[in-house]
This record gives C-alpha cells, structure tokens and sequence, in this order.
C-alpha cells in the first residue's frame, strides 16, 4: 500500500484578531494628539514633494487623519477596515489591507496612518499596494513599531509572571524600522524609505494611557489574548511595576511610541 503525502499550505502567522481591531477602531470615540501629530507629519511629508496628485487610496485612517490628508490629492477612495461601515461615514468602502479590491495601476497616492501595525499579512499587503500604484505613484505610511509601549509589555510580564505563573500577550509585537525597509523592497518599491520618530508620552497616572488607547480603537485585539477578566492584585502588581520601573521624579509615567514612516514609488520610465 502507498500513502501519498497531502500537500498543506500554510499562510501568514494569524496574530491579530481582525474583525476585532476593526470593532474597536469603529466604535473608538475622541481624538488623541498621537494620530493628530503623526497625521500633519505625513501630510507635511507629502507636501514637500511640491505635487497634488489626481487619485488617493487612504486607508482607513481615522477621520482626523483624512482631514490632514485631504488637500494631497484631488480624489480620493476611502476604506474602512474589514466590513465594518458606522453611520455617517457612507462614504469609505469596506475592505481590508490584506485583500484590497481594487484593479492594478489605480491610484497615484496611497495613504495610510497607524493602521499597518495591525495586518497580519503585511508582505502581502505592501505588495499589493505597491500593485494598485500607477506608473510613478506614492505609498506614504505610518504605522506604531519598534519598542512602542515596551514599559507597558514589560509591566504586564513581571506582574503577570509573579501571581499567574506565566504571561498572557497583552500589547502587540511591533516591526523593526530595518525589517520594514526591507519588506518595502521586497514588495517591488523604488527609492524605499523606513526611518522612526519616538515620542515619550508622560501620564499623570496609568488610566490616561489606557485612556489614549482606548481612544485610537488600539486595545488588546491579538487572538491569544485571555479572555479573563484581569485579576485585581495582577493589576494591582502590574501599576507597581510599571511605578517603580517607568515613573519621572514628579511621578509621571513614561510611555514610549515608535512611529515608523514608509515611502515608497512605484516604477515609471521617467
């Protein structure tokens, strides 16, 4: 008797949760001066190159982003993530980074801000955004990387690993400014460009990080999160870690966000 081996693919690490993350960005309420800054900053970036361009791609950036973005291009295509439209914003298309539904050479410009940190299949979304790019087009990006909230992760591992035994993932792996400038060669892009900006938020106390977070629709969304409630004296420990271990003199509390920024074209003759 012969056995003939099936053949199995196998698709990218399925890390996040995304119809998850895309509830939460959708019901996330209020503005935080985090997607304002990083917005102007890619706007400021996109203005510098002296062009309008005539077709934009934004997407889903929040609705504070898009109105920075606005004047770069004289029409634009709005998604929203997954298939999640709220009322009142009738006006985006639901789809996904990881499978956009739009044809090749579409666009002039593609947007997007503090939402790649977030796909699971981030090769494939690059490339197929590198796709929907004319001759000569724009991908301009920011996403949240490197060691974003490293104090929070390092918190929840010490006060979680002392009354549990072991760690629960609660703050998501975030990429390296190297790895993607290499992912944006990868996908085909000329001239890539990653480079990082840091920002060291101070809170007056923990509830105002959780707070921001909240906020930007950026709470725990990664599919082996626990679904217990936090245990009071977990928490409990996780606050005197992060006090003891990431507090200034005055008793603020630091948080660190990466910010990485990619550029990229797509080849023209010219």
């Amino acid at each position: 008797m012969t056995h003939s081996a099936a053949s199995t693919t196998t698709g990218p690490p399925q890390i996040f949760e995304r119809r998850l993350y895309a509830l939460r960005r959708a019901r996330a309420k209020g503005t935080t001066f985090l997607v304002a800054d990083t917005a102007a900053h890619l706007a400021e970036r996109i203005g510098t190159l002296g062009r309008r361009f005539e077709r934009g791609l934004d997407l889903s950036s929040r609705r504070e982003s898009f109105a920075e973005l606005r004047n770069s291009a004289k029409q634009w295509t709005r998604t929203a993530l997954g298939s999640i439209v709220l009322p009142g914003s009738e006006e985006m298309l639901a789809a996904d980074e990881e499978a956009m539904p739009f044809a090749e050479q579409s666009f002039d410009l593609i947007t997007s801000v503090l939402s790649l940190h977030a796909v699971n299949d981030l090769p494939g979304a690059l490339f197929q955004m590198r796709g929907a790019l004319k001759p000569g087009g724009l991908f301009i990006a920011a996403m949240f990387g490197g060691e974003t909230l490293k104090e929070l992760r390092t918190a929840f591992a010490a006060g979680e690993s002392e009354l549990a035994g072991g760690a629960s993932p609660r703050v998501a792996p975030f990429a390296d400014v190297r790895d993607l400038g290499a992912l944006l060669q990868r996908a085909g892009f000329e001239r890539p460009v990653a480079d990082a900006e840091r920002t060291i938020v101070r809170y007056r106390e923990f509830m105002g990080l959780v707070a921001d977070l909240r906020a930007m629709g950026e709470n725990n969304a990664l599919r082996r999160r626990s679904r217990k409630c936090l245990r009071r004296d977990i928490l409990h420990a996780v606050l005197a870690d992060y006090t003891t271990a990431h507090s200034e003199p005055e008793g603020r509390l630091r948080a660190t966000f990466d910010v990485i920024y990619l550029t990229g074209w797509a080849a023209s003759e010219s």
